[in-house]
């Protein structure tokens, strides 16, 4: 309930902008100012980063006994109190084998965040590059060896956001748990994993939960990211996209001090279809699965796109379940002959397609909630075009159903969401599009794309190639 309240505060008031929401109530002290965060590279190139918070301060990691004390600002920040509300409800945890995870059930909520007046701790940049100068980070210390080797980046506390008194965030909930259907779908998608279920699913129930957040807990934070060399010697990143990390042999995925290719903590280059060893052919599998599989997971995906803390929580699983296994632990499988190819191909195209949508703008899942079936194999047909057209697209090209008015003001309602202005000119359609909105294009190609493969099958049916 933390978590949602802070997700939902960053997109209120800073939906473009650098601050982060906090996502737990313990790990406020760990994210004031001067404090260490990791950033944690992703999967797949377009992903967002996630930050984990460390208990050590820059000073912490330097050599010398000087500790640095670098000024700190202090101002009020806004007044916030906001409602919210939606079909997601509930909360349910279990164990997937070694995988730990709390899902949402199904029902409605609302929720009520009254964070009060707030306000916002900042480091005087300045005076911090001026204490800092010529200062060394000990490259022996534990944090260090350990990020070093990950190619994970650490990144300081630049700002925080703080309640001033205590707060409320309250959820009302009407519950309806459906936790047996996820158990259901990811055993028909060949996981072979056992749940322990620690709390009954099989209620209905009447919820009403306050939170009290006392004063100075902070609910979001920026940072400056770090890039540290061998020698010890470091920099602090201050223009936006500049990239931290380890200076090592040979490029790594964060070293890149001159790219302008990055968007969000997300590097851009030409050739996407081969960054991160993904192809769009890897969502084929989920064609392959039986019509009743295909139904439940495009259901269920449908009840849980427009929460997204529930989202979040289904892709890190996915990706646990995919990639998280040791390689002893797969070699061990492999000489026990329990790997079934296929079931891990439809896993591993699950986890492809829920890691697209969990970067998509929650307007753009809301539209995606709200599509039927043909529309959605339609608007693949229609990104792939636009894909492969450089040129104005004459409308006779559009599929039929996108010739309709509703489908297609309902189409460019989903290209806006992602920041491209469709226009229509001489019975052309023409697309206006920013700098870097490839890669938000490529993440609704492979959404559009992986839904549409689940959608039921009818005659002359064929599905076109997103990427």
């Amino acid at each position: 309930m933390f978590s949602k309240a802070t997700a939902n505060f960053v997109r209120q008031v800073d939906p473009k902008g650098s601050l982060i929401p906090a996502s737990g109530r313990n790990d406020s002290s760990k994210l004031l100012p001067m404090a260490l965060v990791v950033k944690r590279k992703r999967h797949w190139f377009w992903q967002r980063p996630k930050y984990q918070p460390t208990d050590f301060k820059l000073n912490d990691l330097l050599l010398g006994s000087e500790e640095l004390i670098p000024a700190v600002s202090k101002k009020d920040f806004l007044t916030y109190k906001a409602k919210y509300g939606d079909k997601i409800t509930g909360k349910l945890d279990a164990e997937v084998g070694s995988v730990g995870m709390t899902l949402q059930a199904l029902g409605s909520s609302k929720l009520q965040s009254d964070f009060g007046k707030l306000k916002k701790e900042a480091v005087v940049v300045t005076k911090l590059l001026q204490d800092s100068d010529k200062r060394l980070v000990d490259m022996e210390h534990v944090l260090v060896q350990e990020l070093e080797k990950r190619y994970d980046v650490l990144a300081v506390v630049k700002e925080s956001i703080l309640t001033t008194s205590t707060c409320i965030v309250t959820q009302i909930k009407k519950e309806q748990c459906a936790f047996r259907a996820m158990v259901g779908l990811l055993d028909k998608l060949g996981a072979n994993i056992n749940f322990c279920i620690r709390e009954n699913n099989d209620i209905e129930a009447d919820m009403d939960v306050t939170l009290e957040i006392p004063s100075d807990v902070v609910i979001a934070y920026s940072v400056l990211e770090l890039k540290i060399n061998k020698d010890g010697h470091f920099k602090i990143c201050l223009q936006p996209g500049k990239i931290g990390g380890f200076e090592a042999d040979s490029a790594s995925l964060w070293s890149s001090e001159d790219d302008d290719d990055v968007v969000d903590g997300r590097c851009f280059h030409e050739d996407i279809p081969q960054q991160n060893g993904f192809h769009v052919e890897d969502l084929s599998p989920l064609a392959e699965l039986s019509q009743s599989t295909r139904q439940d997971l495009l259901s269920m995906l449908k009840d849980i796109l427009t929460d997204s803390v529930t989202l979040s929580q289904l892709q890190s699983t996915l990706e646990e379940l995919c990639f998280g296994k040791t390689p002893d632990m797969i070699q061990q499988e492999k000489l026990s002959d329990c790997v079934d190819t296929s079931a891990a191909d439809s896993l591993n195209a699950a986890h492809l397609l829920v890691s697209a949508l969990e970067e998509l703008p929650e307007e753009t899942l809301s539209l995606l909630c709200d599509s039927q079936p043909d529309f959605l194999k339609a608007f693949s047909t229609l990104l792939n075009l636009i894909k492969d057209s450089s040129c104005p697209l004459s409308l006779e090209l559009l599929p039929p159903l996108l010739r309709e008015e509703h489908d297609f003001q309902q189409a460019k309602k989903l290209l806006s969401s992602i920041g491209v202005t469709v226009n229509v000119d001489s019975n052309q359609l023409r697309l206006e599009m920013g700098k870097n909105i490839q890669v938000d294009l490529l993440v609704l190609r492979l959404s559009t794309y992986g839904l549409s493969l689940l959608c039921p099958a009818q005659k002359q049916d064929f599905f076109c190639c997103v990427v």
